[in-house]
């Protein structure tokens, strides 16, 4: 007896509220597996956010709000750090190089961050990929300004324009630097990392514009931008560095010595391994998340077994006939399982092909919003295992249906009733 047969002729009278099954299906298996590349895409992006960076220095504070503040622009330091500890450190045998970071100004709700040329050489993100420019070039001049990919394009900016900071955090027509205008001189190309939405200058850009500002405000004389180039414009603090090793072998080392400086207080993070504790503090989250996508895919399994068990009344003389001609009633429950089968392995199909549709279309937009780069890769190793566990479910489902047939005699199925 050709059960595949019997299942797909008897699908097709039934082909309509089937479809509406498989795509209810399709449903539930696009959202489980989207939302697991989802998480597992922005865990990657996240933690690939910084990479070649040994320590990230700065003013005593607890891990993650250093690295909140230094990487990901999120919040506020609690304190500077000195420019004279800062070449201390740097100047020390055991370190290879040090990028210097000066926070604290916006642009429309961009934040700013004052550099050394030597950010473009040594900060690295995802697989050691440096820095690159889609247009121009670093900065070279006081009031030059290098901007993120997504600063740009938000804002509309090309090389050439000028550019207004403000003191702190909040654009305000009181607290602009409009007298003395940036200019910009180069884009850096997409990075999906917080370095898109960055606004980049020079620590003597920095000082040049709060020359002649004093307690978060003007002082009683404005210098033009000419006029603030005459004044030296080494920073007197700024609020962290980067720091490469010459040996990967001595982070612990100095780190421990830069915790116990007794210049002034201040923290050193390794920035992987606090993003990873940062990360699994935030992973209840993700798995709310899949939990929620379980429990639709739940909901889309009890609504084929639904339609399977509505569905076996108006097959009871089918059911019946088949008993008639010979058919066991392990063949019954073996039908009724297969077509379940066949419905799920359609769903599945469906919510994949549906799945890489939505990649193919989202995936621009949320790289350009999120910074977070959907691969268009295959199906991972986890990935398939929950296909195959909402295969495995919908058997088990499938068995329910079968075992209510074959519960039914041949006499009550071709008994009609009127």
């Amino acid at each position: 007896m050709n059960l595949l047969r019997i299942a797909l002729k008897s699908a097709r009278f039934r082909r309509t509220s089937l479809l509406l099954t498989v795509f209810s299906i399709a449903i539930s298996v696009t959202l489980l597996l989207g939302v697991d590349k989802v998480r597992k895409e922005t865990k990657t992006s996240f933690l690939n956010t910084v990479s070649q960076t040994d320590l990230i220095v700065g003013a005593r504070s607890g891990p993650t709000n250093l690295l909140l503040y230094s990487v990901f622009r999120i919040g506020n330091a609690t304190n500077n750090v000195t420019w004279e500890t800062y070449e201390t450190i740097a100047a020390q045998d055991e370190i290879a190089w040090t990028v210097p970071i000066s926070l604290g100004d916006s642009h429309r709700g961009f934040r700013v961050m004052g550099t050394t040329t030597d950010y473009f050489d040594y900060y690295r993100y995802g697989d050691k990929r440096p820095l690159a420019f889609d247009v121009g070039q670093q900065f070279d001049e006081v009031y030059d300004t290098v901007l993120g990919a997504d600063v740009a394009s938000s804002l509309g900016y090309e090389v050439g324009d000028e550019v207004i900071l403000s003191h702190g955090l909040v654009s305000a027509d009181f607290a602009d630097h409009d007298d003395k205008p940036f200019t910009v001189v180069g884009i850096l190309d997409r990075t999906g990392t917080p370095v898109d939405r960055t606004v980049h200058v020079s620590l003597a850009g920095i000082e040049a514009i709060h020359i002649d500002w004093q307690g978060g405000g003007r002082s009683g004389v404005t210098l033009d931008a000419e006029q603030a180039l005459k004044f030296d414009l080494t920073p007197t603090s700024i609020t962290a560095f980067m720091v490469g090793l010459e040996n990967r072998a001595l982070t612990f080392r100095v780190q421990r010595e830069v915790n116990d400086y007794q210049g002034e207080p201040m923290s050193a993070i390794i920035p992987g391994a606090t993003l990873a504790d940062f990360w699994r503090t935030i992973s209840a989250v993700e798995q709310v998340l899949f939990v929620i996508s379980g429990f639709v895919l739940v909901a889309g399994l009890l609504g084929m077994l639904t339609t399977i068990l509505s569905t076996l009344n108006e097959r009871r003389r089918e059911i019946a006939v088949l008993r008639a001609i010979g058919a066991r009633a392990a063949h019954v429950v073996l039908l009724i399982v297969l077509e379940t089968l066949l419905v799920v392995v359609a769903g599945c199909i469906v919510g994949v092909a549906m799945l890489y549709g939505l990649l193919a279309i989202g995936r621009p937009i949320v790289t350009r919003r999120f910074g977070v780069d959907l691969a268009m890769s295959w199906l991972d190793p986890t990935q398939l295992l929950i296909m195959a566990g909402v295969i495995v479910g919908a058997v088990l489902v499938g068995l329910i249906p079968g075992f209510v047939a074959y519960r039914r005699s041949i006499q009550d199925g071709l008994d009609v009733r009127i």
